[in-house]
């Protein structure tokens, strides 16, 4: 059962949790869900609990749009250092939803635009409404990206398409951007959010220390030398099979108590 959400950050964000799912909101409806710092040190407090309490947790936009971006009404009047720092403090907030202990799945609705789309891009798995749409329209406002999508959204789509984004100002559709890979899911109109938290659900039922090797072990492998990157999985590998959790696991598979993988549609 989900608990009654409460309130963070001066009501920027929505915290609740779903038996070993969180459920993190962006509560700025009248504003597209416009990301200012505060806005992103509240929702940092709201990971820190999720990772204390939750095995998985989802992110998602109230109203109609995950988030329109960054606060350019904020962001004009920075000070040259003042936007640097700013920019830092977005990178290590995303960063704990990207390589933290928990798995995050974003819920896009409407438009996830500039820092919007690269806070989706910090998480997992990205479930987005066929309604949904995508853009970085840093270029035609004379800024540049400063939530991290310069690395993660460029290693999703790739840098091409990521600068044909920045520099033309394009909207690109959910159904493009699954394409692209940009997207893992696209579901019906209304649907995200439920679609969401069912992957979150089952996601959390794996061991913890799988997951965790998942999230902080594959991105890394990719930054390293083929060679590297083997020797890595195997120590990685054999730490995964001696926990506990693992250890029963396997058991209950050998003696028939879980079931096998099925074809897509057997299920």
């Amino acid at each position: 059962m989900t608990a009654h959400p409460q309130t963070k950050g001066d009501g920027l964000i929505t915290y609740s949790v779903d038996g070993d799912v969180a459920l993190i909101g962006l509560n700025r409806p009248d504003k597209r869900n416009a990301l200012s710092d505060r806005f992103v040190i509240a929702l940092g407090a709201a990971v820190a609990r999720a990772t204390a309490e939750a095995r998985a947790a989802v992110l998602h936009g109230h109203g109609t749009h995950f988030c329109a971006g960054l606060d350019l009404a904020e962001h004009s009047e920075k000070p040259l250092f003042e936007a640097v720092k700013g920019s830092r403090l977005w990178h290590r907030t995303f960063e704990t939803i990207e390589m933290g202990e928990i798995p995050f799945v974003c819920a896009i609705t409407g438009a996830a635009v500039g820092g919007g789309f690269e806070l989706a891009a910090s998480s997992h798995i990205r479930v987005a409404e066929e309604t949904a749409f995508f853009a970085l329209p840093e270029g035609t406002r004379g800024i540049f990206v400063g939530g991290g999508g310069s690395v993660r959204i460029s290693r999703l789509i790739g840098s091409a398409r990521m600068g044909d984004m920045m520099l033309t100002g394009r909207s690109v559709s959910a159904t493009d951007m699954e394409r692209w890979g940009g997207v893992s899911y696209v579901v019906p109109a209304g649907t995200a959010l439920e679609r969401a938290t069912e992957i979150a659900h089952r996601m959390a039922q794996n061991a913890e220390f799988t997951n965790y090797a998942i999230l902080n072990a594959l991105p890394r492998i990719a930054d390293m030398s083929a060679d590297s990157g083997l020797f890595t999985e195997a120590m990685v590998a054999s730490l995964a099979t001696m926990t506990p959790e693992a250890k029963q696991r396997l058991k209950d598979f050998l003696e028939k108590r879980s079931p096998k993988v099925q074809a897509p549609d057997a299920h």
